[in-house]
């Protein structure tokens, strides 16, 4: 009797702290973009889904590409988006749609880094419905980062700005409201179909910041193994699937020439092995956008969004061919 009233209490107590971890993570993770990305794709089915990197995020409006295909889409690219959580991402969409196309934004540099320890390992994940995707993901991808992430997913963020935003972000979460109002800031803002929209900037006053260098004997096994296994999960699902990257800014391309050049030939090398359709805007589609810097945001290649609406639309008539 003795241990068993032991036993009572030890699950009592467990109840308790997940309740309360529960509690904290309901008022103090914020309601990201990503939240309203995912539930988008959980419950409106769309033809496109468009997967890669922040180059993505800002330069592709899915509504633009779907003027001239005619096709419904969504945008779920984000800085920090990795091929693991793309495939992952792309498994969860699979269990609750069926996309015709896959597009995915190829960066460079993302194939040579290893993926940051912190909240990126959460972006994705947090938002995801219980799911067999979710389940696989965990042991994939949450088993290697710092625990805290899993227990106390708000430490990474600022714990003096989301105290203020309690209110609104228990309000969200609590109506279900996902009114992309909140996502909107000082120099962009966040649009429904998952595309964000930067304001133009005075581009004689950007720094030029060096990008993550593209070199062959740099890239890690472990990106190339899950974009083959994304290409190869679509082949199975009957799933289309096109490799894309967008223009970079001609002062980036002639600083890094090389770099960019073995970048190139090692892409179209893998995609041309695997039968994939890659309209790379930097070699075989480069007269088909201005590289200006006027077009751009930052040196890297995040356009503001004007020029990110013209790039969309030739994007989109190049998906129709």
């Amino acid at each position: 009797m003795h241990n068993f009233k032991r036993k009572i209490k030890v699950i009592f107590a467990l109840g308790v702290i997940a309740v309360i971890l529960f509690g904290l993570d309901f008022m103090l993770y914020p309601c990201t973009f990503m939240r309203n990305d995912i539930h988008t794709v959980c419950t409106e089915p769309k033809q496109d889904i468009f997967l890669g990197t922040s180059h993505g995020k800002l330069n592709i409006d899915p509504d633009i590409v779907g003027d001239i295909t005619g096709k419904t889409g969504h945008n779920l690219c984000v800085g920090g988006e990795y091929g693991i959580d793309a495939y992952y991402l792309t498994k969860l969409v699979m269990e609750k749609q069926k996309p015709e196309r896959i597009i995915y934004e190829v960066d460079p540099g993302y194939f040579v880094m290893e993926k940051e320890p912190g909240n990126n390992y959460l972006l994705f994940y947090h938002e995801f419905p219980f799911s067999k995707a979710k389940l696989e993901y965990f042991g994939a991808s949450m088993l290697e980062c710092d625990f805290r992430s899993v227990l106390f997913p708000w430490y990474e963020y600022p714990l003096e700005y989301e105290i203020e935003k309690i209110p609104d972000t228990v309000y969200q979460k609590a109506h279900q409201n996902y009114d992309v109002a909140y996502l909107k800031g000082a120099a962009q803002e966040y649009h429904e179909n998952g595309f964000i929209e930067r304001y133009p900037v005075d581009v004689s006053k950007l720094e030029l910041t060096e990008p993550k260098l593209f070199t062959k004997q740099d890239v890690k096994q472990k990106n190339m193994e899950y974009l083959e296994k994304l290409i190869n999960l679509c082949k199975e699902e009957g799933v289309e699937f096109v490799a894309v990257t967008t223009p970079v800014p001609d002062p980036l391309l002639d600083l890094y020439d090389n770099n960019y050049k073995e970048a190139w030939e090692y892409f179209e090398a893998f995609f041309a092995e695997h039968e994939i359709r890659y309209l790379n805007f930097n070699t075989e589609y480069y007269e088909f956008f201005s590289h200006n810097l006027i077009n751009y945001t930052d040196f890297d290649g995040h356009m503001n969004g004007e020029a990110a609406e013209k790039y969309s639309e030739i994007l989109g008539y190049l998906l129709q061919v």
